[in-house]
């Protein structure tokens, strides 16, 4: 696989982060109960963290971040609705994790995102249980 392609694959990843921060962040500052807000705040940061990873191994490759990302949706205005959302957007996280660490053929970008597929794998298990206790 050549860098180009590359690039394209981590910058699919890099413009889920960015939409997974917007929608975590947002959510946090609205949720009704402090518990689930909390851990939508902690995620969020972890989504900036992958985001920087993702920015590294990008312009390491000779490509620039993507900033375009598309409409945003942030699950409801419900606790359990936006819960159930951010469950979603870390599943497709988590595909989209699986498909690109089978497809690419670099051991350093491989290695970081089979780390962030098991943060992303975490997260939504931090989801699911909130969901579960309400």
């Amino acid at each position: 696989m050549n860098n180009e392609e590359k690039i394209r694959l981590l910058n699919e990843a890099f413009v889920h982060e960015i939409e997974a921060t917007m929608i975590y962040v947002r959510n946090a500052f609205i949720m009704p109960q402090c518990d689930p807000s909390r851990v939508t705040e902690a995620i969020a940061i972890d989504e900036m963290r992958h985001m920087n990873w993702l920015a590294d191994l990008i312009v390491k490759r000779g490509g620039k971040p993507s900033m375009e990302h598309q409409e945003l949706d942030f699950g409801g205005d419900t606790l359990r609705s936006q819960l159930e959302h951010q469950v979603v957007h870390e599943t497709g996280a988590i595909e989209m994790y699986k498909r690109q660490i089978g497809l690419i053929d670099d051991d350093e970008v491989v290695g970081v995102l089979k780390h962030i597929l098991d943060e992303e794998k975490r997260h939504r298990k931090e989801f699911r249980m909130r969901i579960e206790r309400m």
